[in-house]
């Protein structure tokens, strides 16, 4: 473990650490209120602070089993220095920040994960990597989204078998109200599991430097930092990405959009709960894809929903590569 550094330098990298929370909840305001606007039961503006409000509460309901996994969980702890921290940092926030300007919904989650691991690696080799934390967290990148699609398909099948005698006004009419619910649980579920992972990253730094007394675990003021920045950069709203996330890739009603909603906030409950890092971009976007099957195959725009998995399968070797590079170029100058 290094030695501590100046606590400037340490206030600099919580303060980069919060910057990346905030453009997660900037870039993954779309995963949030998509739905909910696509179908216009909120008004995107009204919709932002609905979703902002439920990503800030949720260190109310749920432990910090994902922060745990982030923080001790992807790379050896023992080997985290505030250059390794920093390095994966950049690689995370460079990736978040092209894929927004592209319009593209990544995950931020993964380019964290995969900045964690690029920037240990290049440190002190695979040996740095945890490799059962690591393993959860990539079987996620296709059970997350598939959960969602399988759930949201499900969901649909039983609403319409529920609702068939109802007319397709009062059908409307009930799910405008239901979709508030779903809306609420999908943020919630966001803001559980996505806030956590930049828990982790601060935690593990103020680890390194001997601040936690020698036991890892998250302090109360990291833990309100972090869903206070994440719910700001949501307030923000990443208009881009919403346009794709709620439209491109297939129409919605308000029926489908609490089915998508429902079935994706089951499955960051889920994974929250059992301590997995998961995309709430890809989970989403799966059951997205879902409720569009659900109507018939051709309501799908494959092509966009392909595009959007490549940029999933480019994630982590890319913010690898970034942060990598990064803590190579951060040796070099020190």
């Amino acid at each position: 473990m290094e030695a501590t550094i100046a606590f400037p330098l340490l206030i600099g990298l919580v303060a980069v650490a919060l910057f990346f929370d905030f453009l997660n909840g900037l870039h993954d305001a779309a995963n949030s209120i998509a739905t909910i606007v696509s179908t216009r039961v909120l008004r995107p503006h009204y919709a932002v602070f609905w979703a902002a409000f439920f990503n800030f509460i949720a260190f109310m309901f749920f432990g910090l089993h994902v922060a745990e996994t982030v923080g001790k969980g992807i790379i050896d702890a023992s080997i985290v220095t505030p250059a390794v921290i920093f390095a994966a940092l950049v690689g995370a926030i460079v990736w978040n920040i092209v894929t927004w300007i592209a319009g593209i919904p990544s995950s931020s989650s993964h380019a964290l994960i995969g900045g964690l691991v690029g920037a240990g690696v290049a440190k002190a080799g695979a040996g740095a990597i945890v490799w059962s934390g690591l393993g959860k967290t990539i079987a996620a990148i296709v059970l997350s989204p598939a959960t969602g699609f399988l759930l949201a398909l499900l969901l649909v099948l039983l609403v319409s078998w529920l609702f068939v005698r109802q007319t397709p006004f009062a059908v409307d009419s009930t799910f405008r109200v239901m979709q508030f619910v779903s809306a609420s649980l999908y943020s919630l579920g966001h803001g559980g599991n996505d806030a956590q992972k930049t828990m982790g990253i601060i935690a593990v730094l103020l680890y390194s430097q001997g601040m936690l007394g020698g036991s890892f675990h998250v302090p109360l003021w990291v833990v309100l930092t972090c869903q206070s920045a994440l719910a700001m950069g949501t307030l923000f709203g990443g208009w881009r990405i919403v346009h794709t996330m709620g439209s491109k890739i297939t129409r919605l009603n308000p029926m489908q959009g609490f089915c998508a909603e429902t079935g994706g906030a089951i499955t960051l409950f889920a994974a929250t709960w059992l301590g997995i890092p998961v995309s709430t971009t890809h989970t989403i976007t799966g059951a997205i894809v879902g409720v569009g099957a659900a109507r018939r195959v051709s309501a799908v725009r494959w092509g966009i929903a392909s595009n959007i998995v490549i940029a999933w399968v480019v994630t982590l070797p890319a913010t690898a590569a970034i942060s990598a590079l990064t803590y190579l170029a951060v040796s070099l100058a020190s």
